[in-house]
């Protein structure tokens, strides 16, 4: 929960930089700053990554994640979900900036492969690294996004609380009872999610690497082993 914590933090901190400061912010502050940040993130990704015991499994697991994350569009559903929200909210509240300031940022904050990679990884293996970049990042973010469309900005950070709090304590209960090796190569499929996420955020593909299709590619390692050794013993 610490990293939540500090996720928090970071958002109310950014937010009220942003309302002090909002007549004085230069776009390319935070293009610079979130390039930076991505060079971060894609070295916590690649040292998830090679951290692997199973190679194959991760390539299988990310290959059959992804064609089903696609077959479910979960990246169109999840931005769905963030357009619905908006809507319906920002319809409620008319015109208000604080509503369309809380909304914008709760789904921008909230939905996201970063946020659930992150926190399982620290539920799992009391990592905090994934979620303390994007508590950064976040921070960063709300700078700009509260100079834009004030104080709101600041209260998405209690949903945030209990989206990321709740599957970090999710992640807490179930890890004692996956075996060690899964959890190592749930972390390393993760890890490799977690460099398209520092790719996009680099801008470097021509076109965005849909990570949020590749979520289910995480779980997968709780499947590939047992039958790995079950096929194995069998040859």
């Amino acid at each position: 929960m610490i990293a939540t914590v500090i996720n928090v933090v970071l958002i109310l901190l950014g937010s009220l930089l942003g309302l002090v400061c909002k007549d004085h912010i230069k776009p390319r502050f935070a293009a610079t700053l979130t390039s930076a940040l991505g060079l971060c993130v894609m070295g916590i990704g690649v040292s998830s990554m090679i951290g692997t015991q199973d190679t194959l499994c991760v390539i299988v697991c990310m290959v059959v994640g992804t064609l089903l994350g696609e077959a479910l569009r979960i990246e169109d559903r999840l931005e769905g979900i963030g357009i619905l929200v908006r809507g319906r909210l920002l319809r409620g509240g008319g015109n208000s900036r604080f509503v369309e300031g809380f909304v914008n940022a709760t789904v921008l904050f909230c939905v996201g492969a970063m946020a659930i990679n992150g926190s399982l990884e620290a539920g799992l293996n009391h990592n905090y690294s994934i979620l303390i970049s994007k508590s950064v990042i976040d921070g960063v973010t709300a700078i700009t996004f509260a100079s834009a469309m004030g104080v709101g900005v600041a209260f998405c950070v209690v949903p945030l609380f209990l989206y990321q709090g709740g599957l970090t304590l999710l992640a807490q209960f179930v890890g004692p009872y996956l075996p060690q090796d899964v959890v190592v190569e749930m972390s390393a499929v993760g890890g490799t999610i977690i460099v398209g996420i520092a790719l996009n955020m680099l801008g470097l593909p021509r076109e965005k690497i849909r990570v949020g299709n590749m979520l289910p590619a995480m779980f997968l390692p709780m499947a590939y082993l047992p039958l790995s050794r079950w096929l194995t013993a069998l040859m």
